[in-house]
């Protein structure tokens, strides 16, 4: 039985006599199989018919209404006709059958037919995941607001290449998210047909068995998950927590409750052979699998660089590290059976001794990880494939420690490791943030976000450029193209950095002081490019302020935090740019300082110096109260202070350095006499090599 939705905004009307245009639109996925139709004109109203007794496709209904009510489009009953339909419905099936179209075996879990006609716009699916998909795809197609809005006509079949697309996002190394926040990621994934969200926790989950590691106000409680796990089941999004199990648990293991089941003092890897060590990951796990109800549950178990270093030096000695490694895992698997759940580890450990790993449990799943290019992604997926297991592939962002993420590393990183996954048979891709420096901005990722969605969903290997083409136009509305062109800009910036021998826009840039003597090192190496770097950032800065005045923008927190990035970047170059003149004059005017000339212009260059020191400190405070307001969009305020800290000590640092300009006008003006560099914090320069 069908109901009817009447769209409480115009959703206009019947067919346009445009003539369809074959230019395919910008989509995200891309869907795979493409017709080009004539379009429909949206000006006179919709109505929207779906299953009446599925709560799911009434949920697809209500989120596809809302989305038309956002585009301004007036209600009318009298308007263009959206069907919802199941295949197995006698409307599903007279609607396939009249367009000679069907969904096969390949489409019938996540998959969907979406055709329009004189009469308006058919969504079909087996699933209530496929027709939620299908509309997702609907609203990438409706162009314009209002009376103007147009549904873009074409038939389209299309289904996932993966069946698991995945988000992991840490939630411990700094930025904790609000519920919120998560809820609007839980949409947006949705929205480009993401189904798995990952949170990590190392010490970031509330547990009734183990309270002390998670900080109140810094943590992730029961009730959040709970609400978060509820919101996310319209959206056919699963929680896969991950809960450390093995390493990376240094926060847990400086309480002395737990510090007895450290590997090594104050360290960061539990000893597997502990009384205690099992215990306690089975608490933490029974409560996550009690709130987290869906089918996986990762235990993490990567980079145990201490395992073998202390309590178990003797036993890795004896058999070595990857049977010890393998053991604990197995005993994980063990104790955590009665939990019901497949278990997902980090492949890069046990990847490391590939005669062992049959020994694993067979129903474990493999996620192997790895963040650069590369030719052969091979090395990581085949011990496992060979074993008969289960993989997931795990590309990343490349957004840690970094003050922009690296999309010259992320999209292709994602592109050849999805891509040699599907060869390879892996079932899913959890695509990976991280927050090493606990600095990061998720708003910042969204690009390599998409671009894994997109990944995930489409057989093979997307297509990079295709998908920079298309994500201003998708994600931000953007229809001139310069929110495209600004990553692209940003994207060059990264390449000026690499040119002078650094990884790229680090963090550490960004802090550096260029008169240590680690600063100086770097200093040298970049400023060959500084020039080119403040082109790109600041070309990025005026695209993105055109796109603004070119029309109103979606997701413009991502804008925000995109124009953060690129001033980030600006900055770092004004920095060594500004340090290096101020060193290089003051040294000049020192050297000059008895010559007759020179010293009639002395108070004033004294005086220009400590203006360029403050122009320091006030780039540092702009940079600081933007940093802020990006932050507490999306993040609790836990751990802010941290971040604020470091633009408060270089804020007055460079005051300091000011004064001592002041300072030194001050002997000027009552001694003729300047006092040496080094007083004002300038080093000598260095010799020429």
């Amino acid at each position: 039985m069908i109901r009817t939705l009447f769209c409480s905004l115009v959703v206009g009307v019947a067919v346009s006599s445009v003539a369809a245009q074959a230019q395919r639109p910008s989509l995200i996925p891309d869907p795979r199989e493409f017709q080009s139709r004539e379009d429909v004109a949206l000006s006179r109203g919709v109505l929207l018919s779906a299953p009446e007794k599925d709560a799911d496709d009434s949920s697809a209904a209500d989120d596809l209404l809302a989305f038309l009510k956002e585009q301004g489009i007036a209600r009318s009953g009298k308007g263009a006709h959206i069907y919802l339909l199941r295949d197995s419905s006698a409307a599903g099936k007279r609607a396939l059958a009249g367009e000679k179209l069907a969904i096969d075996a390949a489409m019938q879990d996540e998959g969907y037919v979406l055709f329009t006609s004189k009469s308006g716009v058919y969504i079909v699916a087996h699933s209530a995941s496929g027709l939620f998909y299908g509309a997702q795809t609907a609203k990438q197609l409706v162009s314009g607001n209002g009376d103007h809005a147009v549904f873009k006509g074409c038939a389209i079949r299309d289904w996932p290449a993966m069946k698991y697309r995945g988000v992991h996002d840490d939630l411990s190394r700094g930025p904790v998210p609000t519920l919120e926040f998560q809820k609007k990621q839980i949409r947006t994934f949705a929205a480009y047909k993401l189904n798995v969200y990952s949170p990590y926790f190392e010490n970031t989950m509330q547990y009734a068995s183990n309270p002390l590691p998670a900080l109140p106000g810094g943590s992730m409680s029961k009730a959040d998950a709970a609400a978060l796990v509820e919101y996310a089941k319209p959206y056919h999004v699963t929680i896969v927590p991950e809960q450390e199990a093995f390493g990376h648990l240094h926060h847990v293991l400086t309480w002395q409750e737990y510090a007895h089941l450290a590997e090594v003092p104050n360290g960061s890897v539990l000893a597997p052979g502990e009384a205690g060590s099992l215990e306690v990951i089975q608490q933490w796990f029974t409560e996550l699998a009690a709130v987290f109800p869906g089918p996986f549950l990762h235990i993490g178990a990567d980079e145990t660089f201490e395992l073998g270093q202390g309590k178990t030096a003797d036993e890795v000695k004896q058999r070595g590290l990857g049977a010890v490694y393998i053991d604990f895992l197995t005993k994980i698997h063990a104790e955590l059976a009665p939990l019901n759940r497949r278990l997902l580890f980090w492949g890069d450990v046990a990847m490391n001794d590939p005669a062992l790993v049959p020994r694993l449990p067979k129903d474990m799943i493999a996620v192997a990880w790895h963040y650069e290019p590369e030719e052969d992604f091979s090395k990581w997926l085949d011990p496992y494939t060979k074993a008969g297991m289960e993989t997931w592939v795990s590309p990343g962002v490349n957004n840690w420690s970094r003050v922009y993420p690296n999309n010259n590393l992320a999209l292709k990183n994602i592109q050849g490791f999805v891509a040699a996954g599907q060869k390879a048979g892996s079932t899913g891709v959890l695509n990976t943030i991280w927050n090493d420096d606990g600095e990061g901005l998720f708003a910042e990722d969204w690009y390599g976000v998409l671009f894994g969605a997109a990944a995930g969903w489409q057989p093979g290997a997307s297509d990079i450029a295709e998908f920079q083409k298309n994500y201003g136009a998708v994600f931000h509305d953007d229809a001139t193209g310069d929110l495209d062109q600004a990553q692209m800009a940003l994207m060059q910036a990264h390449l000026a950095f690499e040119k002078a021998g650094l990884e790229d826009a680090k963090d550490g840039l960004f802090w550096i002081d260029p008169w240590s003597s680690e600063g100086q090192e770097t200093a040298a190496k970049i400023k060959p490019v500084l020039d080119e770097v403040r082109v790109d950032a600041e070309r990025a800065l005026t695209l993105i302020a055109q796109a603004r005045q070119a029309g109103k923008l979606r997701e413009t927190d991502a804008v925000d935090a995109m124009e953060l990035g690129a001033r980030r970047m600006d900055f770092i170059a004004f920095k060594f740019q500004t340090a290096s003149d101020i060193a290089d004059t003051y040294r000049t005017i020192y050297q000059e300082q008895n010559d007759p000339e020179a010293r009639k212009h002395m108070s004033g260059k004294l005086w220009g110096l400590s203006g360029r020191a403050l122009d320091l400190r006030e780039g540092y405070g702009y940079i600081r109260d933007e940093f802020k307001d990006a932050w507490l969009k999306e993040n609790r305020p836990y751990w802010l202070d941290n971040v604020m800290a470091e633009y408060d000590v270089a804020m007055r640092l460079w005051i300091a350095r000011a004064d001592k300009f002041r300072m030194a006008r001050q002997q000027w003006s009552e001694t003729h006499m300047l006092p040496p560099p080094e007083a004002v914090g300038i080093a000598q320069a260095a010799a020429p090599k």
